[in-house]
């Protein structure tokens, strides 16, 4: 259930996002889910792909600072109060966010989650009956 996550540095210049996109094409590797957190000096572009470790692996060949992180992805209904159940759970365990990007597909959402603990934020949502996808699962979708 842990997935792992690339987060790549890019310099805030035209073009950069355009490269990391094109070099896991030509490795015929997917993206399935992204985040793009920006400063001005520089992005970090945070991405569930399907193949981390290749990917990791070219983009660095290529001249990319990556780094792995390991996250969770949480499904929840795509229904009001869905999420904040499941941001409650973290709160009443005492599980800080770092930080969290979500995406939904019709009556779903599927939310990814990095917190300080994930083996101890995995086994509190499973005590509390949340569903949790693995990496293959968000391949699919």
């Amino acid at each position: 259930m842990i997935i792992k996550q690339l987060a790549v540095f890019l310099e805030n210049k035209s073009g950069r996002l355009s490269e990391v996109t094109e070099t896991l094409a030509e490795q015929n590797i997917n993206i399935s889910a992204f985040s793009i957190a920006d400063t001005s000096d520089f992005g970090i572009l945070r991405m569930i792909t399907s193949d981390p470790v290749k990917a990791e692996k070219v983009l660095k060949e290529k001249g990319f600072s990556v780094h792995t992180n390991d996250v969770i992805a949480l499904k929840v209904p795509h229904t009001p109060g869905a999420l904040s159940l499941a941001l409650k759970i973290f709160s009443n365990e005492g599980i800080d966010i770092e930080y969290m990007y979500a995406f939904a597909i019709k009556d779903c959402a599927s939310v990814i989650i990095r917190t300080e603990n994930v083996p101890r934020a995995i086994e509190t949502l499973l005590k509390h009956k949340m569903e949790l996808l693995n990496a293959s699962q968000l391949y699919e979708l």
